[in-house]
């Protein structure tokens, strides 16, 4: 686990020391134990070390920030080469079934100098080029040079668990672990993206696709990979080497298909063990995180087994309960937080400049705030359930997407017991709602939206400004209508777009502030792809259970109060509590110099929302994080509206 960055040219460029000195530094979070800096120059090949200096004919930089995970000796200094110097690597994130691959790599005749995942991955690449990237179980990016063939290539896991970040440059291209890093190089501009700002104002998406919420930056999408041709001045390709689809589904019973998913799952946790440092794990209360706890008690009895739970202060949303449950059952020494609003305030700053790009609510707040608790504690690698609700339907909405398919196979009855039952069940008030919307086509579905009160375009945004740059207001999904497997393709849809994407870069800039790897079990193909596989009543019961396979499965592993839930908090904070403490606050951030200079907003209709709220005459939501966090991202980063 690491942090890297580097530029590419189709022709010698100079670089100064400064620039490649202000890469590192930004860098330095994502691997405090060492560091090291390539230059490729036109004369004199490549040259290695950890001190910077001027470069003036440089084809190709790259400088790299080491996390010590796995063989902790210098042996695993990047970037990396092969024996015969022809490829090199700078590479963030975990193979974690190395062990294996190292040994089909040995009987190809390949030694080894180290005992890293790092040299394996090299080493594969070498050999098989692109097609090693299927042959992998990890996260990763990373960026590899082909010092023969000219070429570069900027490459990103499956899901997207590691973030990889480009901007071209004339005959060129600039890439990073982060978007700061690309912010100091000249001529990458602080432009804000105007259709990712309407996305992420009304629905809190911000990763979704190549985009980011500046213009001049993209990021690699997850299960693709980008070619740059440096001998044809930087020339860009990229190609997807993988997709999460909805396969056949298997002839396995719903008991065999929870044999089997539990197999997998226990070998997934194995391999995620895998390291040389202290291994923790983040525990709310719910199944996917108790999930992973128990699996790890169970393959390792007698580990030292650390937990880092978010405690509320609020009944509505305190896991504290079940959190002591598995904690207890699992001998774990258990860690928890609990938050005052006022260390929001304080902290406002650096978690907005830690993440780069506006988040979605306070939630993320109380993440990073495990994360720090953890490396005060001496943890280096924690596991984590992320990913599990998209791919098991842990959301309420998915229940309307289930009863679609119901639909569209024409089983009206089983449909409408589906609903009666769903409908019994706490945080479902709103299925009939999600419903409506997912039958309607766009339009129409507009129009209820906004009769309901939930405009896709509200008052308080500017639209005249978006207008201006063809930007329209459109729902979250892109399907309608009704579907068959409908909850197949939101899921499908929820990893790829509307939900995990967002969610796996709050957890890395989360963790890595603190220079701690997050792993994430449950996010390996051959899992995915099996859930996907399955018919989807083993997904959502015909009783309205969610992630029914996944509760049968952990039968046994798992506390039985844990299984037995049916409510959904999650890393839910009192946002609304803490909001109103906070509401001279928020009100001094409404009425600055910097929210009064962004021109997407109606200045006077925000305020006006924000006094109904806090009287009590509307409804608190998402909206009101959103502008504050708009605001300190803006004034800390000095973004353009232009």
């Amino acid at each position: 686990m690491c942090g890297f960055a580097g530029l590419a040219f189709g022709d010698a460029r100079p670089v100064r020391k400064t620039l490649v000195e202000g890469l590192l530094r930004t860098l330095e979070h994502r691997g405090p134990d060492d560091r090291g800096i390539l230059t490729w120059r036109n004369s004199g090949g490549v040259r290695v070390s950890r001190e910077s200096h001027n470069i003036n004919d440089a084809r190709a930089l790259l400088v790299h920030q080491r996390l010590s995970i796995l063989d902790l000796s210098p042996s695993g200094w990047q970037p990396m080469a092969t024996a015969d110097g022809r490829f090199w690597i700078a590479y963030n994130g975990e193979i974690y079934n190395y062990i294996e691959l190292r040994r089909e790599l040995e009987s190809h005749g390949v030694s080894f100098q180290s005992r890293t995942d790092t040299e394996v991955l090299l080493n594969a690449w070498s050999i098989w080029g692109p097609e090693s990237l299927n042959r992998l179980t990890g996260m990763f990016a990373f960026a590899i040079l082909d010092t023969h063939q000219e070429v570069l290539h900027l490459v990103r896991d499956f899901f997207g668990i590691k973030p990889l970040y480009y901007a071209r440059l004339p005959d060129g291209v600039a890439f990073a672990s982060e978007i700061p890093p690309l912010l100091g190089i000249p001529g990458v501009s602080r432009a804000v993206n105007a259709r990712k700002l309407a996305r992420y104002l009304r629905f809190g998406l911000t990763d979704e696709g190549a985009e980011t919420m500046y213009a001049d930056i993209y990021q690699v999408p997850q299960g693709h990979y980008l070619r740059v041709d440096l001998k044809r001045g930087g020339d860009f390709k990229i190609a997807r080497y993988w997709k999460l689809v909805a396969g056949d589904s298997h002839d396995l019973s719903f008991a065999g298909s929870s044999n089997r998913i539990r197999e997998i799952f226990l070998e997934n946790v194995r391999l995620h063990l895998r390291s040389d440092v202290p291994v923790g794990a983040a525990l709310s209360g719910g199944l996917d995180s108790s999930s992973i706890v128990s699996a790890i008690r169970h393959l390792e009895p007698d580990l030292e087994l650390h937990t880092f739970s978010f405690i509320a202060d609020d009944d509505h949303v305190s896991e504290e309960r079940y959190v002591d449950i598995v904690a207890r059952e699992n001998r774990t020494i258990s860690h928890k937080v609990r938050i005052a609003p006022q260390e929001l305030v304080s902290d406002l700053d650096y978690l907005v400049r830690i993440q780069g790009e506006p988040f979605g609510s306070t939630s993320i707040y109380a993440q990073h705030r495990i994360f720090r608790e953890a490396k005060e504690q001496g943890i280096k690698v924690m596991l984590d359930g992320q990913g599990a609700d998209e791919l098991l339907a842990g959301y309420t909405p998915y229940g309307a997407a289930r009863i679609i398919s119901l639909l569209a196979e024409g089983r009206i009855k089983d449909a409408i017991e589906l609903i009666a039952k769903q409908l019994k069940l706490p945080g479902r008030k709103n299925l009939l709602m999600h419903l409506i919307n997912r039958l309607l086509p766009p339009r129409a579905n507009a129009l209820v939206r906004k009769s309901a009160g939930y405009d896709l375009a509200p008052a308080w945004l500017n639209q005249g400004w978006f207008s201006e740059r063809q930007v329209t207001f459109t729902p979250v999904t892109s399907i309608s209508g009704l579907t068959k497997e409908r909850l197949k393709k939101e899921l499908i849809e929820s990893v790829e777009v509307t939900h995990l994407p967002h969610l796996l870069r709050y957890e890395d800039r989360n963790s890595m502030a603190h220079s701690i790897e997050s792993r994430v079990p449950f996010l390996t193909p051959k899992l995915a792809t099996f859930i996907l596989s399955l018919p989807e009543e083993y997904i959502l019961s015909a009783n309205g259970e969610s992630k029914a396979v996944l509760r049968s499965a952990m039968r046994g592993l798992v506390p039985a109060p844990i299984l037995d839930r049916r409510d959904k908090i999650g890393l839910a904070t009192p946002e609304q509590k803490w909001m109103s403490y906070l509401a001279p606050w928020v009100e001094e951030q409404l009425h600055s110099e910097t929210f009064r200079s962004i021109p997407v907003f109606r200045h006077d209709d925000v305020l006006r929302d924000w006094k109904q709220i806090v009287a009590g005459k509307r409804k608190f939501d998402f909206r009101v994080w959103r502008w504050i966090n708009l605001t300190a991202w803006s004034r800390i980063f000095e973004v353009k509206y232009e």
